[in-house]
């Protein structure tokens, strides 16, 4: 990786958290405390610094190193991962627009949901971050194994991972929601 694109991605994230301050995002969890790691599916989740959804951020890294491989293959890795942190960026500031949140709670388990703190959403650029540099440098059989392993442990504990949450934010579907609901 170069300094340039690193230089790049940390502006993008800056940039990133400024809009969140500009759109009246919490920069904390409103009950006033910081935590490491939340595992409740309650109103702290997406408030603290990780949370069973990091996971999916995780993955979110594993995806978009292959797609700009595969796109991009000729520009710097450092210019690859400014990328990746720019669309993770805009992802982070869509999913906290009044349209998306409301999406979650009419499509989705999260009825109570309010959006994440500007700390869980920098977070979750961090851990989409921190999965880009795990596969620019893994085996690609590693990097799928640990993706599958962490989308199925994510279903197991929380009924939803990065899978369900796509699809039931695109296409919901009534009885994966009363699925998920019967946690």
């Amino acid at each position: 990786m170069n300094r340039r694109g690193f230089i790049l991605a940390a502006l993008i994230a800056a940039a990133a958290c400024a809009i969140l301050f500009l759109m009246n995002r919490p920069p904390i969890c409103t009950c006033g405390r910081i935590e490491l790691w939340h595992s409740a599916l309650d109103s702290g989740n997406s408030q603290h610094i990780a949370d069973w959804y990091s996971l999916s951020h995780v993955i979110h890294g594993f995806l978009f190193y292959a797609g700009a491989w595969l796109l991009l293959r000729r520009q710097p890795p450092g210019i690859r991962l400014a990328l990746a942190v720019a669309v993770e960026a805009a992802w982070e500031i869509l999913e906290n627009s009044p349209f998306i949140i409301d999406r979650y709670r009419t499509a989705t388990i999260a009825l109570g949901y309010s959006g994440d703190s500007i700390l869980n959403s920098m977070s979750d650029i961090g851990m989409m971050t921190i999965g880009f540099l795990f596969a620019a440098r893994a085996p690609v059989w590693l990097t799928v194994t640990i993706a599958i392993a962490l989308e199925l442990l994510a279903l197991a504990v929380i009924r939803d991972n990065l899978t369900l949450n796509v699809l039931m934010l695109t296409f919901p579907i009534d009885a994966v929601r009363e699925w998920q609901a019967a946690l």
